[in-house]
């Protein structure tokens, strides 16, 4: 306990310096009005802030991105329930209950509604990060070059397996990024790979131009053609609430539903921490837990609040556990952790179970700033609820000329080389063409960023071992590991040939 109390007083004055703080707060907008713009979302916003953090400190960079992060969750909420055009693609199931509550007169009670849901879902969340990303940072002390190799092919097959339907295309774009983190000299032997004779190509393809190409060259391309317009249909859209004040009634109403709240928030956190798996999923199943425990299951769908409440504090509880595998192993769950994570290694810090040994104030300042978030944003939203429906009607086209010109100027920023904005502009048309054609991106960021520390894990298992699949005999932990990849490998094709 006084450890815990000592390593929380490091993480407050960590918080309280003036440049976190700022951070903090210019996230936190930033992060609203993106989620509040339908067909624009976190991935692009942070993608475009990302090189502009490497320049800050550590925390403060974190900070701003993980605001980002949140408030567009948060945000999300607000075209969902006034226009049932979802701002971020997890609201979808906001709209199922949240427009016909706006369609009833009750736009303001449904904002206010799915702004609380989704402070309570955040902050379980934060405190679920903060109580198990320490025990599994402890019991990961356990683990050597075989347990982390098994848990990032766990951790990769996790993500291929989330996307239902499309599994081929994510082995493929999994397969991508993996072939690119080989490009340039081979860290393990010093060996030249696939250069074609392009000194330009020795320190391989850099992380942070095909971020910026596939999530923010891509969405302005696609806000350009102009393909995400939001629903501006005169008869739908409802009049703004210029009633004055705080909702509490609305508030009160989400405490009325203790057992949906907290059950989709165990949802969000329990899925959360799986990596590739993500909020999606959390939300189908907290959702539809509300519906048939509910006493009136067939009023969801038709403005029935605990379905909104169910919906925002699953997706909600999602933010922070997500970041319990990459503060704790080093493995990003999904594409916005990993671009957290580069803010890490720029800075020659490497998240795991040392971080929290040798860097508590950075551990417990980035609990305290994810604490700080849920409750700017819940109040920044409250106070402003009223004229929420102002910010869905700016024009995409105009947002994604700014978009693209951030991003190119983001990317020449990095150190000022025409490689790096050809590179962005090259990976902005192929996730454009994959967006276009419905093949999932994610993967292939997550291979780029995985594939070196699978690799180098890999060679140090392969030295160890000799080779031999029998040093899992000796290792319980990777053997379990691998049993369960092969679980849900066999679980994947059964289930695919079933369906065939």
């Amino acid at each position: 306990m006084d450890l815990f109390i000592h390593n929380f007083l490091l993480g407050v004055g960590e918080i309280t310096q003036l440049s976190v703080l700022l951070s903090l707060l210019a996230g936190s907008l930033i992060g609203i009005l993106v989620g509040a713009i339908p067909g624009l979302g976190p991935a692009a916003a942070i993608a475009v802030l990302l090189p502009a953090t490497f320049t800050m400190e550590p925390l403060a960079g974190l900070s701003m991105l993980l605001a980002v992060y949140c408030g567009a969750w948060y945000a999300g909420a607000i075209p969902a329930i006034l226009i049932n055009t979802p701002g971020t693609a997890v609201a979808v199931l906001s709209t199922y209950d949240g427009y016909p509550m706006t369609r009833r007169g009750q736009a303001k009670r449904a904002l206010t509604i799915a702004f609380t849901s989704s402070f309570v879902g955040g902050t379980l969340s934060v405190i679920a990060l903060t109580l198990s990303a320490t025990l599994l940072a402890q019991f990961s002390k356990k683990f050597g070059a075989v347990e982390f190799t098994a848990a990032i092919l766990l951790g990769l097959i996790l993500i291929v397996v989330a996307h239902k339907g499309r599994m081929l295309s994510a082995i493929m774009m999994l397969g991508i990024g993996l072939f690119i983190t080989t490009i340039g000299l081979s860290g393990s032997t010093g060996t030249v790979r696939y250069t074609f004779g392009s000194t330009g190509l020795l320190n391989g393809i850099p992380l942070v131009p095909v971020v910026l190409g596939v999530f923010a060259i891509a969405q302005a391309l696609i806000l350009l053609e102009g393909g995400c317009q939001p629903q501006k249909n005169p008869i739908d859209f409802p009049k703004p609430d210029k009633s004055t004040g705080i909702d509490w009634q609305g508030i009160k109403s989400v405490f009325g539903f203790p057992r949906t709240l907290f059950r989709s928030s165990a949802f969000g956190i329990g899925i959360g921490i799986l990596p590739g798996v993500g909020e999606f999923l959390a939300q189908f199943f907290s959702y539809n837990s509300a519906r048939k425990a509910s006493k009136d299951p067939d009023s969801f769908g038709k403005g029935n609040p605990e379905g909104l409440i169910a919906s925002e504090t699953s997706n909600n509880a999602v933010t922070g556990a997500a970041l319990v595998p990459l503060l704790a192993l080093g493995i990003p769950g999904e594409a916005l952790t990993a671009m957290m994570m580069s803010v890490f290694t720029v800075h020659n810090v490497f998240p795991g179970p040392r971080l929290f040994s040798s860097q508590p104030d950075l551990v417990y300042g980035i609990y305290i700033s994810m604490l700080m978030i849920n409750v700017f944003i819940f109040v920044t939203l409250l106070s402003l609820s009223r004229w929420s429906f102002l910010i869905t009607k700016i024009d995409n086209r105009m947002l994604g000329i700014i978009i693209l010109t951030l991003a190119l100027i983001g990317t020449y920023s990095i150190n000022l080389e025409m490689s790096n904005v050809w590179i962005a502009l090259f990976f902005g048309v192929f996730g454009y063409i994959a967006r276009r054609l419905g093949i999932p991106v994610v993967p292939m960021i997550l291979g780029i960023v995985l594939g070196p520390i699978l690799e180098y894990r890999l060679v140090q298992t392969l030295v160890i071992s000799d080779g031999s699949l029998g040093i899992l005999l000796d290792r319980p932990i990777a053997l379990g590991l691998f049993a369960f990849m092969m679980i849900i490998i066999a679980t994947s094709i059964f289930s695919v040939w079933k369906k065939t």
